[in-house]
């Protein structure tokens, strides 16, 4: 099954992209889809495939890719089922970033506010844990992590309570649950000097990663910078998660469910899992994509963090049982 997994994976992205472009609040048929591609015209279903769905559609990927490939080096560097993006503050740095540009009204005034405050935000977060845990090794990054993920959610939190009006509380906590909605090319080109780079930082950990799995001080024997491979793992999480979340907000859980979901066709090397896990990552954000725009319920559509959140919610329980049962 290894053989065939990329592959597979990477003939489902395609299938799950084309079901993207012509899903939607107006159905396209694939003779309209092949059409809008190949012309300049500014009819509607050009319109809605060049300047609406595929920005959303490479949005996703990347997103999901950035998640999923995050998620596995995280995995595997701190040797911990658990571990997902989020622990190490990027996310919650990138929100409250964005939480800056809407409170104080940068938001209305430029509309590419948010992202770029959301992406300083996640750089200066994975600065401070950089710096605060450079010397401490593993669990100094896991506490170091958590402390800042807990002070930048209260002071998103207090921005709430402290909403200057009811439209911006809204803005804020819309942006928060995550959304591909009203997606550009623009947006697309900010992402993407980001999340590239991160996406390859990221991959070359791998055989560091296959080494740590017999703990740090084995791994530095040898041979392995130990060290540098976390402030690699520390900055491709930064560059790619913090690029993908100052686009789409936070969209919680792909990170922690990619790994787990190809890890039992690869075994549990974690150098072999991070190229499926980046795969399945987009896969998935692409799909919960889809569902979001094709769902409705209560005459509203979900934003696509509370879809995946509702669907990871319960594989977070199951994976927790788990990893009780294996370890018991």
């Amino acid at each position: 099954m290894n053989r065939w997994l990329v592959p597979v994976l990477t003939l489902l992205l395609a299938g799950a992209a084309l079901l993207s472009i012509l899903a939607g609040t107006v159905w396209l048929t694939p003779g309209q889809t092949w059409d809008a591609l190949l012309s300049t015209a500014s009819d509607l279903p050009g319109l809605i495939v060049r300047e609406i769905r595929l920005p959303r559609i490479i949005l996703g990927t990347l997103i999901g890719a950035s998640l999923g490939l995050s998620g596995a080096t995280l995995q595997g560097l701190l040797r911990n089922p658990l571990a997902e993006p989020g622990l190490l503050g990027v996310t919650s740095g990138a929100s409250l970033g964005a939480v800056v540009a809407i409170y104080f009204g940068f938001a209305s005034s430029f509309g590419l506010a948010t992202p770029l405050f959301a992406l300083t935000g996640a750089f200066v977060t994975a600065g401070i844990a950089l710096l605060l845990a450079r010397s401490g090794g593993t669990l100094a990054l896991i506490l170091t992590g958590v402390a800042i993920s807990s002070i930048t959610m209260a002071l998103v939190m207090l921005a709430l309570n402290l909403a200057p009006n009811p439209y911006a509380a809204y803005e804020i906590m819309t942006w928060l649950m995550g959304s591909l909605s009203d997606r550009s090319w623009d947006h697309v080109m900010l992402a993407l000097p980001f999340v590239l780079p991160g996406l390859v930082i990221l991959l070359l950990t791998a055989r560091a990663l296959d080494a740590l799995t017999l703990g740090e001080v084995q791994a530095e024997s040898l041979g392995v910078p130990v060290t540098r491979i976390r402030l690699m793992a520390l900055a491709g999480t930064a560059l790619s998660v913090g690029a993908a979340t100052s686009i789409a907000g936070s969209i919680g859980f792909v990170g922690l469910m990619a790994p787990h979901l190809v890890r039992p066709l690869v075994g549990h090397q974690p150098g072999r899992v991070l190229l499926p896990a980046m795969l399945a990552g987009a896969l998935l954000v692409t799909l919960a994509d889809v569902a979001t725009r094709t769902l409705v319920f209560g005459g509203a559509p979900l934003n696509i963090g509370v879809f995946t959140s509702l669907i990871g919610t319960p594989f977070f329980l199951w994976l927790i049982l788990h990893v009780r049962r294996r370890t018991a």
